[in-house]
């Protein structure tokens, strides 16, 4: 669907007429005029062919408004993100659709903590670009614009330094690695190597031409899949375009689900360290019961990982992260982070001395279905409504959306931050139950 999107999550379109140039260098001069002038922004993106121009309207933007720009080229977003903090910048923007097809693109706020911005500095930007608040001409004093390089080396860095990277070396892991074409390649692969892998590289070229479909679900990674068994892998890792989510591949070419990410990265780190974890009220019980094992608290949030960061830094969390395969490591940097996730992993792998597929195991098994359509606003909201009056007499939370939990599992329905849709989650013991809780979601939402 052809259309900007303007949310808490920040901004994302098609490329043309919904977000162009023009479009960018207003956001850049909207977000310019709400942390004021004499500051410094750090300025990002993945690897889209777009990206380029949309980068140097914003840079031009931020420049004539008196914010001085460090221009980090393609990088990943939580590499963006930890060099906001690194550079004491006052914010960053980076620009990306995530895992978004190509033909769109976006822009991302971040705050000098490196974080989104909060939804109320989001809606102040998206007040100030449709009513043109900021001042059209050059400041005073027109900002310095310069490039640095280092972001790869420095996110890996801070990986390394809080990783067993000997443990991990002792194993000489093969590990097939599908960037996707997308920003995380270079330092994906460097991480790797330096934890003593040996690195089947696909799809490595960051040239924004996504060979499959960028979002690492199963249907997508089929690729990966067959290069594990053709190269008799330990693992296949998959990034997304943005490299802040990680699929696993297991040794038998099996993709196991993208919410075993996050559930191995708990376990890895709850069992040198534990403490409380949070995610999202999207993600499986899995969590939940992996956090009764180690006897520590679950914090639940609504659905984005600046809420989930919120929450890891309030409740000074161990671990958080998604159940879409984003693992924080607040250690490292307090956003969804495939670096990350991929080092939990081999330590997980190298301190159980088990397969991936031996892991999964020792996990509590659920089955998750999830499904999406279109839907406008205010249908969604028609859909909230009725979904909350079928169900009033069940444990509902409405924090986010709408979800409904059963004794036997859980249902959780709402509208995208970042498509002009609609995502329901179910999620039960067994797959026949959770088909059930979908289909009793699926009735409501055929109203119009």
């Amino acid at each position: 669907m052809s259309q900007l999107i303007i949310s808490v999550s920040g901004v994302r379109g098609t490329i043309g007429q919904y977000l162009n140039n023009s479009v960018a260098e207003r956001f850049g001069r909207a977000y310019a005029s709400m942390i004021g002038k004499s500051k410094c922004v750090v300025l990002a993106r993945d690897s889209r062919p777009s990206g380029a121009q949309l980068a140097g309207s914003v840079s031009a933007a931020l420049s004539e408004m008196g914010l001085d720009v460090v221009d980090l080229g393609v990088v990943s977003t939580p590499g963006a993100a930890l060099m906001t903090t690194k550079l004491k910048a006052d914010g960053a923007i980076v620009i990306t659709a995530s895992h978004n097809p190509s033909q769109w693109n976006g822009l991302k706020f971040l705050g000098p903590d490196g974080l989104g911005v909060s939804a109320e500095d989001m809606a102040s930007i998206g007040e100030k670009f449709r009513n043109k608040e900021f001042q059209p001409g050059k400041a005073e004093r027109t900002g310095q614009i310069r490039e640095d390089q280092s972001t790869h080396e420095i996110h890996v860095g801070e990986v390394l330094g809080r990783a067993d990277v000997e443990a991990v070396s002792k194993k000489k892991f093969r590990v097939v690695l599908d960037s996707v074409n997308g920003a995380g390649g270079a330092g994906g692969k460097l991480l790797l190597e330096k934890m003593g892998c040996e690195v089947i590289h696909i799809n490595a070229e960051a040239n924004g031409e996504f060979a499959h479909s960028p979002e690492p679900i199963a249907e997508n990674l089929t690729g990966l899949c067959e290069a594990v068994i053709e190269n008799k892998a330990d693992l296949g890792f998959a990034q997304d375009p943005d490299a802040d989510r990680l699929a696993i591949v297991n040794e038998l070419g099996q993709f196991i689900g993208e919410e075993y990410t996050l559930a191995m990265a708990v376990m890895a780190v709850l069992a040198k360290n534990k403490g409380p974890i949070a995610t999202n009220l999207s993600t499986s019980r899995m969590i939940d019961d992996l956090a009764g094992r180690f006897g520590v608290e679950v914090f639940r949030t609504p659905v984005g990982e600046a809420h989930v960061a919120r929450a890891i830094r309030e409740h000074k969390c161990v671990v958080g992260g998604e159940g879409n395969g984003g693992v924080i490591d607040p250690n490292v940097v307090t956003v969804r982070d495939s670096f990350s996730g991929m080092s939990l992993v081999l330590q997980l792998m190298a301190g159980s001395e088990k397969t991936i597929s031996q892991l999964v195991t020792d996990i509590p098994k659920y089955q998750m279905l999830k499904t999406k359509f279109d839907c406008e606003p205010g249908r969604a909201k028609k859909i909230l409504e009725a979904v909350g009056q079928k169900f009033a007499d069940q444990r509902l939370n409405r924090s986010d959306g709408i979800r409904v939990d059963w004794p036997e599992g859980w249902v959780h329905v709402r509208s995208s931050n970042t498509e002009p849709i609609m995502r329901v989650f179910a999620e039960a013991g067994e797959k026949s139950v959770a088909e059930e809780l979908l289909e009793r979601i699926t009735e409501i939402s055929k109203i119009k």
